[in-house]
């Protein structure tokens, strides 16, 4: 879990340095600049998806049983 953190937290940082390198840009249009954003997220959320999907279920898995546990579901 501790190295899914990690990896979070650097794909973030990356994502982030990114995003705003492509914001400052004042050259071109700023409309292919948020479709660069927008396409970075989408790969990225789908990396994440495809590698750590049990890691993914297991956490929302042990969320709604908490959640039932506090309301006696």
């Amino acid at each position: 879990m501790n190295k899914l953190l990690i990896k979070t937290k650097i794909a973030k940082d990356s994502f982030m340095s990114e995003s705003k390198r492509v914001l400052k840009n004042t050259k071109g249009d700023q409309i292919t600049g948020w479709l660069i954003v927008i396409l970075i997220v989408v790969v990225v959320g789908a990396f994440f998806m495809k590698n750590y999907q049990d890691a993914i279920v297991e956490v929302w898995d042990g969320v709604i049983a908490k959640i039932k546990s506090a309301f006696g579901i």
